[in-house]
């Protein structure tokens, strides 16, 4: 069994862009979240928290929107420093 991570997807704020410093979990979760674009290095943003601890509305640097469950956002470690954009 693998514990959530310290700085963790699940912890991040609404509207404020992090980057993806590793992904935990099992094979098969980590499988799936780079197939559909979450991997080391990207940048991804929680755009809303579903109430009473449902899923997080997240988009990643390449566009995709996506709804990611608690527990699996709880295996996406997160560089806790939020990411500016450059001019």
């Amino acid at each position: 069994m693998i514990s959530a991570v310290s700085h963790s997807l699940a912890s991040a704020l609404p509207r404020v862009e992090v980057r993806i410093s590793a992904l935990h979990g099992d094979s098969q979760e980590q499988q799936w979240l780079r197939a559909v674009g979450f991997f080391e290095g990207q940048s991804i943003c929680v755009l809303r928290r579903a109430p009473f601890g449902g899923p997080l509305h997240v988009r990643v640097g390449s566009g995709g929107e996506f709804a990611v469950d608690m527990k699996v956002a709880a295996h996406i470690e997160i560089d806790p420093s939020p990411q500016t954009e450059s001019a």
